[in-house]
């Protein structure tokens, strides 16, 4: 009797392939920390009977054809899992798994660092210094966001936007939230204000984006919307790229319609629209929301304790179908 086979499209942190083997799983790893081109994928999934996966692969009907119907379980190595065609793999019997949760305080913590780096212009103060260029203190010199007494508004209010809003408690901000859910533990701990999209864009001095991507949050925040913003607002993107409209934000950015912005993903991503790496007041980060060692290590171990729970027939731990 072969041993199943578990294709892990790049390499990840211990402890995945440890758990899969010791479980009696074949651990099969595409050496290398770029994605798979979509060829050597299709070529590499056939027989398979676990998949974990990253976001930049796309898990369709094409690729389940491809794997056929050994292919038991897809495990993504992220919270989010608009990279995979949900209906299509139930349709297939292929259960889908993700990793809430873990993420939770890595990402606000980025967040935040975000959130500071746009608001005093840190990343424009290390240019200047590096350069050589910087002749000293001047009274008005790289002005920007006192974050004590302004306004943090939140679009969205999960596990990840209640810690970023949290969070703000140290910096003495008024926070305001928009979601379909009240959120009874901002409102309790910081005093926080739910209302509608419109009425929070206008009245943020630092606004947070942490909604997932679907068909109804692609380009919420778009030429229109960043329009009605403050002209000294700040806006923070760690959610999903397509969230945001990158053209409109590098019109906005470059007319200063919005002061400034710190974004970790991507409309197009790895790619960046045109203009928006040319701007000095957006601070552009690599996708570094999870990126601390404690969590991506659990995030590893929680791919592969789905992948084994399916493949011995248990209900896996985070299922999303």
């Amino acid at each position: 009797m072969s041993v199943p086979r578990v294709l892990i499209t790049r390499r990840v942190p211990p402890p995945a392939v440890e758990l899969l083997r010791d479980a009696g799983l074949a651990a099969d790893v595409c050496d290398q920390d770029d994605p798979p081109d979509r060829p050597t994928l299709l070529k590499r999934v056939p027989g398979v009977a676990g998949l974990i996966t990253m976001l930049s692969e796309r898990v369709d009907g094409e690729l389940l054809k491809a794997a056929g119907p050994s292919l038991r379980v897809v495990a993504n190595f992220a919270v989010g899992f608009d990279n995979i065609d949900i209906p299509a793999c139930a349709a297939a019997g292929v259960r889908v798994t993700n990793t809430p949760g873990v993420l939770t305080d890595a990402t606000a913590d980025l967040a935040w660092a975000l959130i500071l780096s746009a608001a005093r212009r840190v990343v424009e103060g290390d240019k200047l210094v590096r350069s050589g260029q910087w002749t000293g203190w001047t009274p008005l010199q790289l002005l920007g966001l006192q974050l004590t007494g302004s306004t943090l508004g939140l679009v969205g209010a999960g596990r990840i936007g209640t810690a970023v809003g949290l969070r703000s408690l140290g910096f003495g901000m008024n926070v305001l939230y928009a979601d379909e859910r009240v959120n009874p533990e901002l409102e309790q701990r910081v005093g926080a204000k739910r209302v509608a999209l419109d009425q929070l864009l206008p009245a943020a001095d630092v606004l947070s984006l942490h909604v997932p991507l679907t068909p109804q949050t692609r380009h919420l925040i778009n030429a229109a919307r960043l329009a009605t913003m403050k002209r000294t607002a700040i806006l923070i993107n760690t959610s999903r790229g397509p969230v945001v409209d990158e053209a409109a934000l590098v019109a906005a950015l470059r007319n200063r319609r919005i002061a400034a912005a710190g974004f970790d993903v991507y409309e197009h991503e790895p790619r960046l629209t045109p203009g928006l790496a040319d701007l000095p007041n957006v601070v552009l980060l690599p996708h570094l929301g999870s990126a601390a060692t404690a969590t991506r290590q659990k995030m590893s171990r929680m791919v592969a304790e789905n992948v084994i729970a399916v493949l011995s027939g248990r209900e896996p731990p985070n299922p999303v179908n």
